[in-house]
């Protein structure tokens, strides 16, 4: 019988209960054994409702790391607490599962890789969005070098009026930022993913209050709180890598736009490009022909007897797990996201200052 690795939730907010939780227990090498809330209701619910026969909950995530019977803990909290967790259980001997983006800032990602590395346990990013069966086919083709040299991009985080107005993601102090850090965050991980290049040159960003403070502005969540919302509305970059490839990013929660897409990519190769605009479509000259291939992506995933398609975050927690279980490179490398953080704290800092920022050959900003 195939070993279940014990698993505890840090975190048990709406991304637990939405991805984490219900993923992890359709897994059949997986239970979970601990649930940790600073609101002990939610620990307990929580517990009482993913949680395996004799499960615990917590309000202190600390009590939570000395059980020395937990495998995998899962940090599923505001983004201002992801390191420092996270270090303490990689200290804890525990492998640990982020859920993105990977810190605040920079500095922080760095403390959270070097932990890592130090202790020896694997450590991931929860971006599911490459798990979806689309990005799944477009990364083999990038592989293949079906679109050859990739050397301009695009990286798309836009909605109409969608700010979340729960919890804590209007709050700079606790989320770092507004939809950069939390939808662009998808969309330049999965550009960088395709791309297979991981070095920055130089950043310029633009970032924008301009909407926050407007009242019935038909947002899909229900009006925001003008006073308390304290992040940005839209931010927008422009990326340049040591190669010389290129990388326009677009992330706006609320912007009056038609152009509404996220968690999306637009690839420009020197063979072939690609998008997911309507579907995903791979478009190429061929005998002197404009083409435009549109992938039929559900096509080896029809439903046979009531079966279902996998869910992308069904899949991300069975490759994590397979991961540990067979001691294999983890999908989201957080070599790979700490990139992606310090990107995003380059178009901030270029936002604030009008100046763009600088990269080192190791990848670190210069200013």
């Amino acid at each position: 019988m195939e070993r279940k690795f014990r698993i505890g939730i840090i975190g048990c907010g709406g991304i637990a209960n939405s991805k984490h939780m219900p993923s992890l227990t359709r897994q059949p090498n997986a239970e979970l054994v601990a649930f940790c809330d600073i609101i002990e209701e939610r620990a307990q619910k929580a517990c009482a409702e993913y949680g395996a026969e004799g499960a615990k909950f917590y309000t202190d995530y600390k009590e939570l790391l000395k059980d020395e019977t937990i495998d995998i803990v899962h940090v599923c909290t505001p983004n201002r607490e992801h390191s420092f967790i996270t270090v303490d259980a990689l200290e804890a001997g525990k492998h640990v599962m982020c859920e993105k983006p990977m810190a605040i800032n920079g500095e922080e990602a760095q403390k959270m890789l070097d932990a890592a590395k130090r202790t020896g346990k694997k450590l991931s990013i929860g971006y599911q969005n490459r798990y979806r069966p689309d990005s799944w086919y477009l990364k083999r083709a990038c592989e293949a070098d079906e679109l050859g040299e990739i050397y301009y991009a695009k990286a798309h985080a836009v909605r109409r009026r969608g700010v979340p107005t729960w919890g804590v993601f209007i709050d700079e102090y606790e989320q770092g930022g507004g939809p950069l850090i939390d939808i662009g965050t998808h969309a330049l991980d999965l550009t960088l993913w395709m791309m297979d290049n991981y070095k920055p040159k130089l950043v310029v960003g633009s970032v924008f209050k301009k909407l926050g403070g407007q009242k019935e502005c038909g947002n899909m969540w229900g009006d925001w709180d003008a006073e308390k919302i304290t992040v940005e509305d839209s931010a927008f970059g422009y990326i340049v890598m040591q190669n010389g490839a290129a990388i326009s990013l677009e992330s706006a929660w609320a912007l009056n736009t038609l152009d509404v897409i996220e968690a999306k990519t637009t690839l420009c190769g020197t063979k072939a490009g690609a998008d997911m605009r309507d579907g995903l479509r791979i478009n190429r000259v061929k005998y002197n022909k404009w083409t435009t291939e549109q992938v039929d992506i559900d096509s080896a995933n029809i439903p046979y007897r009531g079966a279902k398609p996998e869910k992308a975050s069904d899949t991300e927690a069975r490759l994590w797990l397979d991961a540990i279980a067979n001691d294999k490179e983890v999908v989201v490398k957080p070599e790979q996201a700490i990139v992606v953080t310090r990107i995003l704290d380059a178009i901030y800092r270029s936002g604030k200052t009008g100046q763009p920022v600088f990269f080192d050959e190791n990848g670190l900003p210069m200013n």
